[in-house]
């Protein structure tokens, strides 16, 4: 008998298993995939750690959660300053002053504000769609060249046919700086995620190429606790209906130069081009040698592609029917953490400190 079966080995439940054996529990981890980690496995190719499922830069301002994710990797001090591309011309990312010059040749805080405030405007209110809201963030030039394309292709949808509420604020700076990421942490493992799931699973049983869905009752008969880190509405069979998501599909490459892009992000903002954006990995660790490089070129695409949920569709509709799922997780007392047994898009740091809450509370 076991204390927990973890069904998935995401960072969430990788935490949560790392938890649980420290306080001596005897815990068994079900993963679908023919390997552990979730979305943050790393593997290695030609001396190059390649992100299997896109870009994963571990961010945050909290010092206890970079303590502990500290434990298991030295991690490096990578810098996200991602590279917009429209149609051949070539912007810094997130929106500021390299942004601003670059599409209106002006120089100054004061200019690129009176033109923002200009093209705000022309949005009429009310704000009930996410073209209307990311207007009055940034104006209609930005929107058009950085936001319009990339965000459709994300969603599948027409801008003035999503809710406003995926872009509740978008970043704007009025100083030239291109680092994404306002945490006062930042970095990416030396040498790759993978580590970190490997030693925070030591202590646990692991199987792999397991489904728990398949045999949930086996699972469940030799657990005292159950925590289910996989998509809620697959649990309970679809009984309710399907939760909506997108998914990615990745296209990756390998090309017998040194450098081919020049940084390990470049967004393609444009509808034309069917991917979102590219990414060469060995820029995402400094100093590599390695004379090929391998990039990835991520697809979204519609969750009945692949099968692979990735980000949750957070309106009104599915809100209410993921409610509705999760009353029945509590009635069924099993214990549910995670982005997708959440409905949620949780950046790791996020991820990490939600394990470690769940763990303390449940754990005893």
């Amino acid at each position: 008998m076991y204390d927990y079966v973890i069904a998935g080995s995401g960072l969430f439940a990788c935490v949560f298993a790392h938890e649980a054996v420290k306080k001596g529990k005897k815990c068994l981890v079900i993963e679908r995939r023919d390997h552990i980690g979730g979305n943050i496995f790393t593997y290695e190719e030609d001396g190059i750690n390649i992100h299997k499922y896109g870009a994963h830069i571990f961010h945050t301002s909290d010092k206890a959660v970079w303590d502990y994710v500290r434990q298991f990797a030295r991690f490096n001090n990578f810098i996200n300053a991602p590279i917009a591309s429209y149609k051949g011309e070539i912007y810094n990312m997130p929106f500021n002053m390299n942004t601003f010059s670059r599409m209106w040749g002006i120089s100054t805080p004061s200019q690129a504000k009176a033109i923002i405030e200009e093209q705000r405007k022309d949005v009429e209110p009310p704000i009930d769609n996410l073209e209307k809201q990311a207007v009055s963030l940034v104006g209609r030039d930005i929107f058009n060249k950085l936001v319009k394309g990339y965000t459709e292709k994300q969603w599948g949808r027409d801008c003035s046919q999503l809710p406003p509420e995926i872009i509740r604020r978008l970043p704007v700076r009025y100083t030239y700086d291109n680092n994404y990421f306002n945490d006062t942490y930042q970095g990416i493992p030396e040498g790759g995620y993978t580590q970190i799931a490997q030693k925070m699973l030591e202590g646990c049983d692991v199987e792999l190429s397991c489904d728990f869905n398949k045999d949930r009752d086996h699972y469940r008969s030799i657990a005292r606790n159950v925590l289910y880190t996989g998509a809620l509405d697959e649990y309970f069979d679809f009984s309710l209906g399907h939760l909506q998501y997108r998914s990615l599909r990745f296209e990756n490459e390998r090309i017998g130069c040194d450098n081919w892009q020049g940084n390990a992000v470049v967004n393609y903002t444009d509808r034309e081009t069917p991917y979102t954006r590219i990414i060469e990995h060995k820029h995402f660790e400094k100093g590599n040698s390695s004379p090929v490089t391998w990039i990835s070129r991520e697809y979204p695409v519609d969750y009945k592609e692949t099968g692979e949920p990735y980000y949750p569709v957070n309106d009104s509709v599915n809100g209410s029917l993921y409610a509705s799922y999760r009353t029945l997780a509590e009635k069924e007392g099993i214990l549910i953490g995670g982005r997708l047994a959440q409905y949620a898009y949780f950046d790791m740091d996020k991820t990490v400190k939600e394990a470690l809450s769940l763990a303390s509370r449940c754990i005893q």
